[in-house]
């Protein structure tokens, strides 16, 4: 018998999109799963919209925003699956999807988390995702393999890879019992980095099956990023830092954040005269001398 999937996946004010998602996953050939939509204080309320055309679907209500980390935490609470398929709202799957993320993990007891390859669905020809590099623990930077290049079948394998991508990763259940979910104060952004660090610590592989695709609705060109993003990514880069580094990885990452990053990034944003994203870089900087370090669990 199969094992069962629980898929789950974010509304935040999108439910169109989200139905669009819901809609692709009707072509699924593997087809004992079950889909959590956590709507995640939405301005609009999307549950009578998705249940009306959805009726299989499960709809979580929160009247606050969770943010991805809290919001996936409540699906995954709710979520009675052997595994653990956290997707976003804004991809669509492919037929086979199911069946080539579960069959790594047949393969190998060791491995704990499945991301498939990852394409823009605007231009389905150019890859988004292939994998991680490995996080520099000293100036906290990684890349992302294969990043906007032409799909010619150069990724077509799968391997083991230090970091899963928040857009589309398949869980093992006792991956989660062990290991425990997200942490919440990430809010947004780093937290699967953040996760994927303390899985791969437990012992566990993460890895990338460039036989499976799913496909994302991300600008192929993401612009310029707003304040707010500004503000999550600084902050959090500190905070994964402050929870995963070792000291002299810490003194060293401080002393290039000092002196490289902020005189670098004033600079950056002094010129373009975006003084909303200046303010919101060193309100990044402010919240983690305002939060105590909580150590991974």
């Amino acid at each position: 018998m199969q094992p069962l999937v629980s898929i789950i996946t974010l509304n935040y004010n999108q439910t169109d999109t989200t139905c669009e998602f819901l809609e692709s996953t009707k072509k699924l050939e593997y087809r004992n799963f079950e889909i959590i939509v956590v709507d995640n204080a939405s301005k609009t309320d999307g549950t009578a919209q998705i249940k009306a055309s959805y009726p299989q679907v499960t709809v979580l209500r929160s009247e606050v925003n969770l943010g991805f980390t809290g919001g996936n935490n409540l699906g995954i609470k709710a979520a009675k699956g052997d595994f653990v398929f956290i997707v976003n709202n804004d991809t669509e799957v492919t037929p086979d999807l199911l069946h080539k993320l579960i069959e790594p993990f047949e393969l190998d007891q060791s491995i704990g988390v499945v991301s498939p390859k990852i394409k823009f669905f605007y231009h389905p020809d150019v890859i988004q995702y292939a994998g991680f590099t490995e996080m520099n623990m000293y100036t906290c930077q990684n890349a992302t393999v294969g990043n906007k290049q032409q799909d010619k079948g150069q990724f077509d394998f799968m391997s083991t890879t230090p970091c899963a991508h928040g857009a589309a990763m398949m869980v093992k259940r006792e991956v989660i019992e062990k290991v425990g979910m997200f942490a919440e104060n990430f809010f947004l952004y780093y937290e699967e980095i953040d996760w994927s660090t303390r899985i791969t610590r437990a012992g566990y592989k993460i890895i990338y099956q460039g036989y499976a695709t799913i496909y994302h609705k991300e600008s192929i060109s993401i612009g310029k990023h707003n304040a707010l993003k500004v503000y999550y990514h600084t902050r959090n880069r500190i905070y994964y830092m402050r929870r995963n580094a070792k000291k002299t990885q810490l003194i060293t990452f401080f002393a290039f954040f000092t002196f490289l990053t902020i005189p670098k990034t004033t600079v950056k944003y002094i010129f373009k005269k975006q003084f909303e994203h200046l303010r919101f870089f060193f309100k990044g900087i402010a919240w983690n001398f305002q939060t105590s370090t909580v150590s991974p669990q």
